[in-house]
């Protein structure tokens, strides 16, 4: 994977590598919350030939700027931001983890500005916003930091968590230095963005082309979860990638990218 010089927008207020012809079909990577816009690199090399690759270092990751109130919303207001500034008319949105939570939000404020999108092992609901279940999730997410850990020392262990069967070595190690390198102050702010999010009743107003795409190992996305999703959504494809956990693309570079491509490469040819 090759190394990237991060780009800033205009504005300075965010970061991103890309690669590709800017004047092709934009295909824009949003990360997990564990995640960078570096953990794209396979993808971005591998699109870059026929697409203007954009991987997005969401707002307190990397090179971007934090938001002064983190949410959902919010996330999904700069996403729109972003698109603005790099000047991506009609891209195809690859949403990872809450990157596809983003991208589902993004679609309700902006429903007819994306060519596509591809919801890659996420949800449209998530637990909820207060009572026992919230207490639990985070004291099982933000309890190890509490105690005196740190995002470097949790790193091994919370990707450990995450994959399937026989991941690629050198994806996993970048899936180490990425969670390795996530602000703690950022990792707190999203996992509380993620209590109670919920766009179940809008799956059926998703109107572009999607494809739900899983990996049956996954127990943060379960497939069958993603499965039934995609029975909601009006014109989706469910595509599952078998023995893979929640990071497909670094687990599977190979076999991610070719379910992408064969989504993403007939809508590029329909320009327009």
């Amino acid at each position: 994977m090759s190394q990237l010089a991060p780009m800033i927008t205009r504005d300075g207020r965010f970061a991103y590598e890309a690669t590709g012809n800017p004047g092709a079909t934009p295909l824009i990577f949003l990360h997990g919350i564990g995640g960078a816009a570096r953990a794209w690199r396979q993808q971005l090399a591998t699109f870059g030939g026929r697409f203007h690759a954009i991987a997005w270092d969401m707002p307190g990751y990397g090179g971007s700027a934090p938001l002064a109130s983190v949410s959902i919303a919010a996330l999904a207001g700069a996403l729109q931001q972003f698109i603005d500034q790099i000047g991506a008319a009609k891209p195809i949105l690859v949403g990872h983890s809450i990157g596809g939570m983003i991208v589902q939000k993004w679609l309700t404020q902006s429903p007819k500005l994306a060519r596509a999108v591809v919801l890659a092992q996420t949800s449209p609901a998530f637990g909820k916003a207060d009572g026992d279940w919230q207490k639990s999730f985070l004291e099982a997410r933000l309890g190890p930091l509490n105690r005196g850990e740190t995002m470097r020392s949790l790193a091994p262990s919370l990707v450990r968590e995450l994959v399937g069967d026989d991941p690629d070595p050198k994806g996993m190690e970048l899936a180490r230095e990425c969670m390795a390198s996530v602000p703690e102050a950022s990792y707190r702010a999203m996992m509380l963005a993620l209590i109670g999010f919920d766009q179940r009743s809008t799956l059926k107003d998703i109107t572009v082309p999607t494809l739900l795409l899983s990996g049956s190992k996954d127990n943060n996305a379960p497939a069958p979860m993603m499965a039934k999703m995609a029975t909601y959504i009006p014109a989706a494809e469910y595509a599952e990638l078998p023995g893979v956990g929640h990071l497909a693309n670094l687990e599977r570079p190979d076999a991610f990218d070719k379910a992408l491509s064969s989504f993403v490469d007939p809508i590029a040819t329909k320009q327009g």
